[in-house]
Formats: structure tokens, sequence, C-alpha cells
């Protein structure tokens, strides 16, 4: 899920955007102004994708971030990890600095994309693996892919390859219609910035609205400008038409994770709840389901474990970023 279905689902479900309490405090604002230029720029064949590492240990984190979404939105994380080991995050094809790609971020492809990025910066493993959402897809199939350079996953509320039509049955159907209108606010936007958005309009507002208010004034512009541009919602939309293949790409790799160290953290704050009121019984199933099958994920290790983070929505890093810290800091003691 990503911050356009999480606006999006307000019209339909009436919760409440999860990125919109990104804000962040002056000092982490501060600290987000790195992430606002492109760092390392690696060619992993005809086109370039960018990285950024900071810190030093024997183990580094690799991020991936939600869908339609910048490794910029681990900036809350990263420099915390980095503290402590080295820490990188990156940008998908046509997301961020990367450059765009001729073909969808499906989940093999990413992490094709991924093993080259980080075989051809020197980034060596081991890793541990963190990801939100479709990245939490993205990093679980990396670790299918390469078991022996991965030695540990936090997946904050990540995609399940079952997530989609199991919550649609929880949900009597909404999931579907808000995905609908996930796809339909993708085209517009799509539309708007062929056109180009011009300053206050309503498209600029609907599509891009004011990242500053959540990432500080450097980093915040950096976002718009990336946003601005055709390429990233071409990049978005073909990402996001691709989840089902994405799904069924996770599907086939699914197995048992063994002794890997796996820590799930899960919503304690539904985006599809409507504030100020009791929780309905609709938006109680589908709230059980989405944790059952979280549960589920962590059953897959023999050291997994979950975790319901009280007060944070879909998008734990943002409200709750200590907690994806934590749990990071919890799997790294735990690799051999």
């Amino acid at each position: 899920m990503s911050r356009h279905l999480t606006g999006l689902a307000m019209l339909v479900l009436a919760g409440g955007s999860s990125f919109s309490s990104f804000a962040a405090p002056t000092a982490q604002q501060a600290a987000g102004d790195v992430f606002a230029k492109p760092h390392q720029l690696v060619d992993i064949g005809g086109r370039k994708m960018h990285l950024y590492c900071s810190g030093q240990g024997a183990t580094t984190v690799v991020f991936d971030a939600p869908s339609g979404e910048a490794g910029w939105n681990w900036f809350k994380v990263q420099p915390e990890i980095a503290r402590h080991t080295r820490a990188c995050v990156y940008d998908r094809a046509g997301l961020g600095f990367s450059d765009p790609a001729q073909r969808s971020n499906t989940a093999e492809n990413v992490v094709e994309d991924l093993h080259k990025l980080l075989t051809g910066a020197g980034i060596k493993p081991p890793y541990v693996m963190v990801g939100n959402s479709l990245g939490g897809a993205n990093v679980q199939v990396y670790a299918y892919r390469y078991p022996a350079a991965v030695k540990g996953l936090v997946l904050v509320e990540p995609q399940h390859e079952d997530e989609t039509r199991r919550l649609d049955k929880a949900s009597q159907g909404n999931i579907s219609k808000v995905y609908a209108m996930v796809k339909e606010q993708n085209n517009y936007c799509l539309a708007a910035a062929q056109k180009g958005f011009k300053a206050g309009s309503e498209e600029q507002m609907n599509c891009i609205g004011n990242p500053a208010d959540s990432y500080g004034p450097a980093l915040g512009a950096a976002v718009a400008a990336a946003t601005s541009k055709p390429a990233y919602w071409r990049a978005t939309i073909d990402e996001w038409e691709a989840i089902h293949i994405s799904d069924d790409q996770l599907r086939k790799h699914r197995r048992p994770f063994g002794d890997l160290p796996v820590v799930v953290l899960t919503r304690g704050v539904s985006p599809y709840a409507v504030p100020g009121k009791p929780q309905s019984a609709l938006n109680k199933a589908m709230e059980d389901e989405n944790a059952a099958i979280q549960q589920e994920i962590a059953a897959l290790s023999t050291r997994g474990t979950q975790r319901v983070v009280p007060g944070a929505g879909h998008v734990i890093h943002a409200d709750k970023p200590e907690a994806v810290i934590d749990a990071i800091l919890e799997v790294l003691r735990q690799v051999k």
C-alpha cells in the first residue's frame, strides 16, 4: 500500500492516511537533508540505480520502500541504524534518483536489480533486509533467492501473496474498490504530470501535496521535484499494475524460512477506521485478517516473531520509527 492508497481509502472506508502522519520533528527533518541529493549511482547494465549507504559494520542493513516510494522513505530510521552498522537505502527503477527501466518493478525484477546494485557497489553480504508493504514482498523474494546472503528480515506490514484476495473477502469487496480508485488516481496524476503541474493547482495538491510538511524543506523539495515527473508516475503505474505478478512470484518461492531471524511488525491503527468512532464489525474483520496474515509470515521461521505496534498505521516507520529501529537492532543481535 502506498501513500496514494491510504489517502484514497478514506473515500471508501473512511480511514486516515498513514502517510499524512509522516510529520517529522525538526531534528529528523534536518537529518533528512542528506537524502535530498543523489549519492552513489551504479551502472547495472545500461542504466543507473541510486544507492546511499552510511555507517560501518560487518552486516549491512538494506531497506526497500513501499509502492511508489524511494529510499528516502526511510529517512527516520536509516541514520539511526547507521550508528550501529552499515545501512543502505536505494531507489527502485524509475523512482527517486534511479533511471527508469523498460520493464515494471515486479518482485523478481527488483531483486535482480538490487543484487546487481549491491554487487556493483561492492556491498558484500551478510545482509539484514528491511521492507515495508510491497518492499516487504521484495525482500522476502530476495531472501528466498539468496539465502546464504540474507541473515535476517524485518518485515514492516509486509505484502503477502494472498493478501489482496483475503482482505477483499474480509472487507466484503471494499479493497477492490480502493484499488480501482488508486488506478484511476495514478492515471489522473500521470496525465497532469505530462501537462505539467502548476503551483497551487488542484492537480498538484491531489498528486504531490506539500512534501515539505513531512520531510522538511530540502528533502521535501526533492520529493516534490521527483513526483512531478511523468517518468515517476509511469514507474508507479507499472509497479502498481504488476503487483499481482509480484504476488505470483512470491507464491512460487514460498516456503519456511528455517531458523532465519524474522520480525514482523503489524499496525496497531487501522487506516480504514473512522476517527473518533467505535470500530465497526467490518473494520475489525479486516484488521483481524491483516494481523493473521502477518502472523503466518512470522510463523514461517522458528525464530520469527510478530509485534503489533500501538499508535502506528501501515507506514510504521513514519508513525513509530523507534519500533522499527528496535526490531532491526534485535535482529542484528541474532545474526551469526
